[in-house]
């Protein structure tokens, strides 16, 4: 038996006629051959020579399905996530091109070996590095709002603005809008968008009356409405009725364009306040969406809101409930949950950044995203969020209310272990980051 060093010593002298791409694992497979049968020399330059001409014909043969599965599985540093889209890509381009096997390989290796490039080295300041990734554009960015793209009739927050929103994670966005998709039946007519729009735009009578007026002499309410307007919400003069003559003690007069109520003996400030009222009655629609919006994207149309009431719309007939969605980050959660929540954080961030032109790494995003949902709720960057709620007295005495901080911890004789990075620095130690993370020490 040869021993193991004179085999690869062997095998090294014979690389010139092993191909690169075969090399690593015919060597694996004489080591392994060698220890079970214990070979002769002879017995492995046969067998190198055997072994490249058995992998150049099968290189040459065309690939099927379970070979590009055993082939991705065999790649062992990729995670299962990258490996079940490049099976998926791998499946697509064999269809339409016919791939051989040493195709497949080389296009599994060059993976491989980017996605080990696009490793982070152990104690790389990943937060430092994304905090400064995503802080340095924000520079460059506006402090206006702008029309949204493609629908110049809706107001959107865009620049700086939206970013501080988005982080903050604002209960009340200062323009909340949803992109409505609609279903099989609805998306390729206008006219059925256009229903489903009706039942999402809000109307009031204050949005469909051209003049509201009050009577001071007979203590009345004279409403006259638009019929265009009318017409256009398809809204009808029954259905504004049918809503006042559920109203107690109100007496009502009309005809074709308007209507007269009467609240009976009130004082003048009853009667104003009868009025705006009348002026905020819902008669159809989602009371919190203004305006509905019809666009054509592509084959199909789309329904753009002013206003977001998620969870409502979602159950509206009509509406593609898996693909509509909101810029109200907290609606998402409340309706979807954390893991949705966390995937509109990277996009809305990733949409405003690229609105200005500026590109930001999605993984730093997707990093401040984690953050900010790792602990299953939404939490916003500041004094209320994550800086509020570090472990270390000095990192939050360092972000805001620093006698605060200081004096609690005192009353309540907390220790400080200085793990973190803040701390460190306040204390002029070394940080736990780069060289700062080795703890052992060697000896010469």
């Amino acid at each position: 038996m040869v021993k193991e060093e004179t085999v690869i010593k062997i095998i090294e002298k014979q690389s010139s006629k092993i191909p690169p791409e075969f090399f690593k694992e015919i060597k694996s497979e004489i080591l392994s051959e060698n220890e079970k049968k214990g070979l002769k020399t002879e017995e492995i330059l046969a067998l190198i020579k055997s072994e490249v001409r058995r992998r150049k014909k099968e290189a040459k043969q065309p690939v099927s399905e379970e070979d590009i599965r055993d082939e991705v599985d065999g790649a062992t540093s990729l995670p299962l996530s990258v490996k079940e889209k490049l099976r998926q890509k791998l499946r697509e381009t064999n269809k339409k091109h016919n791939l051989l096997k040493s195709e497949v390989k080389a296009i599994i290796d060059e993976v491989v070996r980017e996605y080990t490039k696009a490793l982070v080295d152990p104690g790389e300041a990943v937060g430092t590095v994304a905090a400064q990734s995503i802080g340095e554009p924000g520079t460059q960015m506006t402090l206006n709002t702008f029309h949204y793209a493609g629908v110049s009739e809706l107001d959107v927050t865009l620049g700086l603005p939206r970013i501080i929103e988005i982080v903050d994670v604002r209960r009340n966005p200062s323009t909340p809008f949803m992109t409505v998709y609609l279903d099989e039946e609805h998306r390729h007519d206008r006219e059925h968008a256009l229903q489903v729009a009706r039942r999402i735009e809000g109307s009031t009578i204050e949005n469909i009356a051209r003049n509201i007026q009050m009577n001071v002499t007979n203590m009345k309410l004279v409403v006259e409405f638009d019929k265009y307007i009318m017409e256009e919400q398809g809204i009808t003069m029954e259905e504004v009725l049918d809503k006042f003559e559920k109203t107690k003690n109100l007496e009502t007069e009309h005809d074709e364009t308007s209507i007269t109520l009467s609240p009976g003996n009130v004082s003048l400030m009853k009667l104003r306040k009868f009025m705006m009222k009348v002026k905020t009655t819902q008669l159809k629609g989602i009371r919190t969406i203004n305006k509905a919006l019809i666009r054509k994207e592509g084959d199909e149309y789309v329904i753009y809101t002013e206003g977001s009431k998620f969870k409502k719309v979602l159950t509206i007939k009509g509406v593609d409930a898996t693909r509509t969605t909101t810029n109200d980050i907290r609606e998402i959660y409340e309706v979807l949950g954390v893991e949705a929540a966390r995937n509109a954080i990277v996009d809305e961030i990733r949409k405003t950044l690229e609105e200005q032109g500026l590109e930001v790494e999605v993984r730093h995003l997707m990093l401040l995203a984690d953050v900010m949902t790792a602990d299953g709720e939404l939490k916003s960057i500041g004094r209320h969020g994550i800086s509020g709620q570090k472990t270390s007295i000095l990192a939050r005495a360092s972000f805001e209310v620093t006698t605060k901080h200081l004096l609690d911890a005192a009353k309540q004789g907390l220790v400080d272990r200085l793990d973190g990075v803040t701390e460190n620095v306040i204390v002029g130690q070394p940080i736990p980051l780069g060289t700062g993370i080795v703890e052992l020490e060697m000896k010469e």
